[in-house]
């Protein structure tokens, strides 16, 4: 019993509060957009930023086969390129200035280069190997 270790989860790791972090942020954000992007930009930019945190929560319930936890954090990393992709849109539509656009998009670079990283050493973070 010596060696134990409480188990780590999703909440615990950086990438996820980063994300978690920065999806509360563009929701609060986003409601100073028009009422009229309410079903257009607002609901997209809201839903790919929190399929981010969704994919990588469901990805590390999946560790136990690696294919399917590297297939889950591929998932966060289009979600979270989705998300830059309807910043842009806000930027262009004047929805934001460009720093608040430039420290948002550069929120998701870092969660991008995270998630990458992850990918790249999936092995160790795997309970098990596929067989």
């Amino acid at each position: 019993m010596g060696n134990w270790r409480p188990a780590i989860k999703v909440r615990d790791l950086n990438v996820y509060q980063l994300a978690f972090k920065s999806a509360m942020e563009i929701y609060r954000m986003t409601k100073t957009f028009p009422s009229d992007e309410k079903f257009s930009l607002i609901d997209q930019v809201r839903r790919s930023s929190r399929a981010v945190c969704s994919n990588l929560a469901e990805g590390w319930h999946k560790r136990r086969y690696i294919a399917a936890f590297i297939n889950k954090l591929t998932d966060a990393v289009q979600e979270a390129s989705e998300t830059q992709t309807w910043l842009e849109f806000a930027l262009a539509c004047d929805y934001m200035d460009k720093a608040t656009f430039t420290q948002y998009y550069e929120q998701y670079e870092h969660i991008i280069a995270q998630l990458l990283t992850m990918e790249s050493k999936a092995s160790s973070f795997c309970t098990k190997k596929d067989k």
